[in-house]
Formats: C-alpha cells, structure tokens, sequence
C-alpha cells in the first residue's frame, strides 16, 4: 500500500517514505496544561490518533510522543504576558504542579473517552530543563543568540530561510505594522530562557548559565523531540495555529543547533474546529468541553464520528444540529452493525477501498462512505477470480483499527423499570390476543423513547433512533 500524506513545509501531498524504512518518529504537540481542554483543542487529538493508526495499519513501527507543557507558554506569543500555569496557580490558590497534574488527568480522560491510543511517552517540559539549557548553548556557542534585560534571544536574522514553513514574509511582516521591539533585534526573535523578574517569587524557575529564569516555549519542543526521535525524525503534528510563530520556531533553532535540514520531514496541521461558522472565545460564550457535550446527551464517540465527517485540511464547523446528525448516523451505524448476520459475507474489495481511501492523505469520508456502502451490499459473495470473501465483520474489525469508533463493541441498554412492566403487560395482551391493547401499549413505549419489535414470538426492546 501507498500512504500519501500533505506536508505543510512542501506545500503538497506526498508518498510517505520514512527516514528508517519500517520504522516512524512521529511527534505531536501536546496540551498546556492549565485549564481544562476545550473540544477545539481535543479534536486536534482524534486528528493525530486517526494519523497513528494509518501509520500502524500500515505496519510502520511508530515511536509517537506527546509533550506536555507546564511551563513557559505565556498569555502572548510576543514573549510577553503571564506564564499560563502560573497564573492559573495563583488564581486557584495551590501549587503549580497540583495545577498540571489535575488538569493532565482530566485531558488524559476525555482521550480515554475519545477512544485514542495513547502515545508512547509523554514527555513533560519541567522534567527536562536539562536538556532545554544544553540546546541553548548550543545556539549560543553557535552565535544565534543575544541577550537582553529579561533573557536570552534567538536572533531569526541569522537564518536564511526563517520562515519556511509558513511562508513567512518576513521583511514585509517588519515594515508593515508598527512594533515596540523593545530590546529586540528583530521583530521575529523569540526568547529562548526568559529571567525571572524576582527570583524566589515564581513557583517554577531554575538557575542556568545566564541567571535564575524558565526556558521559553519553543524550545521545550526541539529539546524533547530531539532526545526521544533523534536530531532528524518523520513527522510532526499540531494546529494550523503554530505553524506562523511555534513551529517555525521550532525549525529555526533545531535546524540551526543540529545542521539538520530538513530536521522534520513531514509537517501536517489541522484546521480549526468552527463553532457557528466563527472561532470560539469566551467572549462570544462558545467554549465547550467534552463534559459539555455529555450533559445535552452526546457520546464523545459521537463527537469522534464528527471528526471523521470531514477532511483535517478543512474547517469543520460544529454546531449542536451537526452534532445531533452525527449522534444519529453513529447510532444507526451501531444498530445495523449489531443486527449483522456473523457470516454474512462480501468481496474484500471493501476493505481495499476502505485502504485507498485512508492512505489518500486520511481521506476519512471516503472511508465511512465505503463502509456504508459495504453494509447496504445485500447479496452474499463467493471468492472471485483474485478476490476472496470476508464476512462483514471482519472487514469492519479491520475497518475500526483506523476509525476507533468501537463499531463491534456491543452497547448494554439499560431499560427503565416502567419500560419494562409496559413490555410485560403488553407481552400478555398479545397472549390474549387483544391487539388493540398490544398496539396501544408499543405506543406508549415509544413515546417514552423505546422501541419494541417482536421477533419469533419474542418482544426485544430498543431505544428509539
């Protein structure tokens, strides 16, 4: 099979053809764990674990790492503002890492919920400081930085392709807007180790060869990524949102540290997850959680069936109604699965289809539409010429090692107490032959949210699509 995948630093979709020949580094940037994650931030994570397990299916040996960051990201991308978890432990009245470590557990929840794989390490920004001062002097032995009165430089200027990745204009960005550098070089210089302002007073801060301070958020990412995937690996993950300023960071440090180029090969971003069409924010008071979602009803599988609706290249709008069409698409989905014969059988074209359509850069509503179709195939098949017959189930057990949806997982309905005493006396209508009694009750059940279908000679009850 041929995985093609769209890398971002190229600009075009491309065979995937790994530095190791079965094997896969694969990094993604993780959570800053100071609030809990919001479903524009979980999403992200469906997209990385759907990409996970087409590499897996593919038999590649994937070496998949998630950071955690718990320092260093500050409330402005311009080096600028409050440290995130700090600020979050200052106005919670506890101690930084009770902050992350709180936080981390509720993220690692909702994964759990979203049915995604964990990766194999997570690896967390506070346990490697080490690592992040000795790539700063590396840098700096290197000449790429400078310092200033509140900490240490990258000087972009240094770079001749700075920007790449987003295909910055990094000239026109300068002479377009009007910037306090402050004691900046330049306007895209970015700090590596910010100097606490009064030493003691940060809960997180460590002493290094150029004073007391916290690394900055960049460099967390080339320091751990290049301690567990080497100083070149395969892919790297995030949102559209870090390829301006974190990612191509990112490149410009690690490429410059490790005369490594490309340092990463393959870039691939998600779009945004829309909310009515607009970006969510607080102010316009459409910041939902998973926990959110749950209370109006929705299964988190049903949010990972939304996911799969549409390309990771494009903006997926949500809206309660889109959601409310994939509930019932996954529902529907489950209950024609569960009905399934188990050797109702069909040609494996499906299954290469299915395999097409997700190496053709995660084409995932190609791949739903095939399984669709693959489950509406009444006529049972017999092994063709250079074709052989799987049973629809296997083919969907092959099928939900990519779509994570569960599919062959049976679901335990529980039915409420009056539902039950409605089926027993309508069950004794039936025995007594009064079918204007038997018909009036499965009325009232369903008006109650369940259905009842009588099936030799038995009453099996469901809950209403």
């Amino acid at each position: 099979m041929v995985l093609k995948l769209y890398n971002t630093l190229t600009r075009r979709k491309e065979v995937f053809k790994p530095i190791k020949k079965t094997e896969v580094g694969f990094y993604g940037c993780g959570p800053t764990v100071y609030s809990y994650q919001h479903i524009g931030n979980i999403y992200r994570y469906i997209f990385e674990d759907v990409l996970y397990r087409v590499l897996k299916y593919n038999g590649y040996n994937v070496k998949h790492i998630i950071n955690v960051t718990d320092v260093g990201h500050l409330t402005s991308d311009a080096d600028e503002g409050e440290d995130k978890v700090e600020k979050a432990a200052s106005k919670e009245g506890k101690k930084a890492e009770e902050i992350t470590k709180h936080y981390f557990k509720q993220f690692k929840r909702d994964l759990e919920k979203l049915n995604i794989l964990p990766p194999d390490k997570w690896v967390w920004a506070t346990k490697h400081i080490k690592e992040q001062i000795e790539l700063i002097k590396k840098l700096e032995k290197k000449g790429y930085t400078y310092k200033t009165s509140d900490g240490i430089y990258f000087d972009t200027s240094k770079v001749k392709d700075y920007g790449k990745l987003g295909n910055l204009n990094v000239g026109g960005l300068e002479a377009g807007k009007r910037v306090n550098l402050g004691e900046k070089k330049n306007k895209t210089d970015f700090a590596l180790w910010k100097f606490s302002k009064e030493p003691g007073k940060r809960q997180q801060e460590w002493d290094s060869p150029w004073g007391i301070g916290f690394p900055g958020w960049h460099i967390e990412c080339s320091a751990m990524s290049s301690k567990y995937l080497g100083r070149q690996f395969d892919i790297h993950t995030g949102g559209e949102e870090h390829i301006q300023v974190h990612h191509t960071n990112e490149i410009a440090q690690s490429e410059s540290a490790f005369g490594k180029k490309p340092g990463v090969k393959y870039w691939m971003h998600l779009r945004w997850l829309l909310v009515n069409g607009g970006k969510m924010s607080k102010s316009a008071g459409n910041i939902y959680t998973l926990d959110d979602l749950e209370k109006k009803g929705f299964d988190p599988l049903e949010f990972r069936y939304l996911f799969l609706s549409g390309s990771y290249r494009k903006p997926l709008n949500f809206t309660w109604k889109n959601l409310e069409t994939a509930k019932n698409s996954y529902r529907r989905l489950k209950r024609i699965i569960q009905e399934l014969d188990d050797e109702e059988r069909v040609s494996d074209v499906y299954l290469k289809e299915f395999e097409a359509a997700i190496n053709d850069d995660l084409n995932l509503p190609e791949a739903l539409q095939v399984l669709w179709k693959m489950l509406r195939d009444k006529n049972p098949k017999k092994e063709d010429k250079g074709k052989k017959a799987m049973t629809k189930k296997e083919i969907i057990k092959k099928m939900d090692e990519v779509l994570g949806l569960k599919l062959l997982e049976k679901e335990e309905i529980k039915i409420p107490k009056e539902i039950q005493e409605l089926v027993k006396e309508r069950e004794k209508a039936r025995k007594e032959k009064n079918w204007a009694k038997a018909d009036k009750l499965r009325d009232e059940i369903k008006k109650l949210g369940f259905i009842v279908e009588d099936v030799g000679g038995e009453s099996r009850v469901k809950k209403a699509e």
